[in-house]
């Protein structure tokens, strides 16, 4: 059993009677989405005595500042970082030597959930799980709680009583007040990029958005772009993904250079980079956004905010995320290129057969009702049809109100915070 503290170790001063929550995450979505609501829902109903501490785990999409964002919510007392997890699973030893309560729970916010069930056992700790997806784990997890009544419906009755509906964290958008009561949506019409924050993304995000901007620009001038830079970002690292020296893909579409706090683009176009987060009182004010698939489709349909989502897959390459000979294949001269094209031509189409929704209002809607673009886009044709909404607003005011119509109610932070409760109390 560890040992308790009572000692400051740089964040908070613990007593005999403290108690820890551990929660594990790994992503930019996850930590941003997932953990950022929980550790406020934590301190409202748990108030100041737990001792909060965040661990990451490697992550192949992270932005290398997970860590930082991580520190950043003022309700965690110690986070650490991705490259001293192994060590911390195998040994149970962190980089500064932390110290742990008798009590606490485990609370899986992404990554591997058997890391969540090693830990809890090596800490002598209940375990608390969200699980968006399936319930996998459910034998040896406390307490799992899950999105949706289906996922309980594919567990053995004997471990559904573990199982509990808390929603869809990604819809737990909380209250917020616009900061700048002047600037009106209709004063200003204002087009958001969303490219994402994985560099996988963030490619083709980052150049495509710009262009389609341009294509935009040219018809309706007036029309201000700004893109919303993730918190797990800088404005130094995603202006690198519109310069062909760091991003090949770039040269297909639009390059741009970082002037201050905008990107500028060949035309002359500037893009401002809004470093604010979170950054719903700016979206609010957007007439459009373009996005890419993922959490932020999640954030935009809880604000009610219309949307395109897209995905090009010009210079997809899936095989090359791929390991094993595949992925080794790909980077043959010639037959490679030959290889993640054809892949990624069958990707696309078995996606466009199977009619899956990739956009979460979509998926809550279980229909189309914000538009998915998935394939070889061209920047003119999706300019096109943003140009089409733009100019007859009543389709947007449509979108929005279907948007409104769908999204999750509030509330899966404090459901899923109430099985802690519970679990901590035994």
């Amino acid at each position: 059993m560890a040992e308790k503290s009572t000692e400051k170790e740089g964040e908070k001063i613990v007593n005999a009677d403290a108690i820890d929550i551990l929660i594990l995450s790994n992503g930019p979505g996850e930590v941003t989405t997932w953990v950022r609501p929980v550790v406020k829902e934590l301190r409202r109903q748990l108030g100041e005595d737990p001792r909060i501490s965040v661990i990451l785990s490697p992550c192949p999409h992270a932005s290398g500042r997970e860590t930082a964002v991580a520190r950043s919510f003022s309700e965690v007392d110690r986070v650490q970082s991705p490259q001293h997890f192994w060590k911390f699973l195998l040994w149970g030893k962190t980089a500064k030597n932390w110290q742990w309560s008798d009590r606490g729970v485990v609370l899986f916010l992404g990554g591997d959930r058997f890391f969540a069930i090693a830990i809890a056992r090596r800490l002598g700790y209940r375990s608390v799980a969200y699980a968006e997806w399936d319930a996998r784990g459910y034998r040896y997890i406390d307490r799992l709680g899950v999105m949706k009544p289906e996922i309980i419906a594919t567990v053995p009755p004997k471990f559904a009583s573990k199982c509990a509906v808390v929603g869809d964290l990604m819809a737990d958008v909380y209250q917020f007040k616009i900061k700048n009561e002047k600037l009106k949506k209709s004063d200003a019409e204002i087009v958001a990029i969303l490219p994402g924050s994985k560099p996988a993304k963030l490619m083709r995000g980052v150049p495509f958005g710009l262009a389609v901007a341009e294509a935009i620009a040219r018809i309706r001038p007036q029309t201000r772009f700004v893109i919303p830079v993730a918190p797990t970002l800088d404005t130094e690292t995603l202006a690198r993904f519109a310069d062909p020296r760091y991003n090949a893909i770039a040269k297909l579409w639009t390059v741009a250079q970082l002037q201050g706090s905008e990107l500028e683009t060949a035309s002359g176009l500037r893009v401002h980079l809004h470093t604010d987060y979170p950054a719903y009182d700016l979206l609010r004010r957007c007439r459009l956004c373009l996005t890419t698939v993922g959490a932020n489709t999640a954030e935009l349909g809880s604000l009610g905010v219309p949307m395109l989502v897209l995905i090009p897959t010009q210079q997809l390459n899936i095989i090359q995320f791929w390991d094993g000979l595949p992925g080794l294949l790909s980077f043959l001269p010639g037959v490679g290129r030959w290889l993640s094209r054809a892949i990624e031509g069958f990707a696309v189409r078995r996606l466009k057969k199977s009619g899956r929704l990739l956009a979460w209002p979509n998926i809550w809607a279980k229909k189309a009702i914000v538009p998915e673009l998935v394939g070889r886009l061209q920047p003119q044709e999706v300019a096109e049809l943003a140009l089409d909404y733009l100019q007859y607003p009543e389709k947007l005011q449509a979108m929005g109100d279907r948007l409104r119509s769908v999204r999750g109610e509030p509330g899966a932070a404090r459901k899923l915070v109430a099985l802690v409760a519970q679990e901590l109390s035994k």
